[in-house]
């Protein structure tokens, strides 16, 4: 197994976040031994290098694991009210660059649109006419589903396989969406 310079070991522990006792108990090297390495004034074993880099690569693994929702939601949420005509979110999707948006009354999320469905209701014969006076109540599809802020990000990617989307709530309130385009920062 190769690994970085030695020299690294105090840059990765730093980009983690985590104190010199933290990566000490969780690599089994004393604190004041990594100390001794970072300053420079110890060469390390071999044995001792292995030991602190599979401990860095255990933390930062645990730590994309530990990632939550509110981690990758877009903060600001656009939606549309029940109320709205079609044409209304036709026209905010195309204007704000989105293919979906929650349908949200007083707070709630009551439903979605998205291009999908407004495209399929001009296959089954509706004119443009006809959406420019049809409530969005009307032809919405079913809410999103929606998670805590807290939610971790493996549960997420979860739900996205039956939605498009995934809205972010913290104390009751929606704070934020996950969309496709937001889980590529996964990637």
């Amino acid at each position: 197994m190769k690994f970085p310079p030695i020299s690294e070991i105090k840059r990765l522990r730093k980009s983690l976040d985590i104190t010199q006792a933290s990566l000490a108990k969780e690599s089994g090297v004393s604190q004041s031994t990594i100390a001794k390495i970072e300053g420079g004034r110890m060469s390390a074993s071999y044995g001792t290098v292995v030991k602190l880099f599979e401990a860095l690569d255990r933390i930062k693994s645990g730590q994309a694991n530990d990632a939550k929702a509110i981690d990758f939601a877009s903060q600001d949420v656009v939606s549309v009210e029940s109320t709205m005509l079609v044409h209304m979110a036709s026209d905010l999707m195309r204007r704000a660059g989105y293919s979906q948006l929650p349908v949200i009354d007083k707070g709630v999320p009551v439903g979605s649109i998205s291009e999908r469905v407004i495209f399929d209701l001009l296959r089954k014969g509706f004119t443009m006419d006809e959406l420019s006076r049809t409530e969005i109540s009307r032809v919405m599809s079913d809410p999103f589903p929606v998670v805590s802020d807290t939610t971790s990000i493996s549960t997420v990617t979860g739900l996205m396989v039956d939605s498009n989307a995934v809205l972010v709530s913290k104390k009751g309130v929606i704070v934020g969406m996950i969309t496709n385009s937001d889980m590529l920062k996964l990637v």
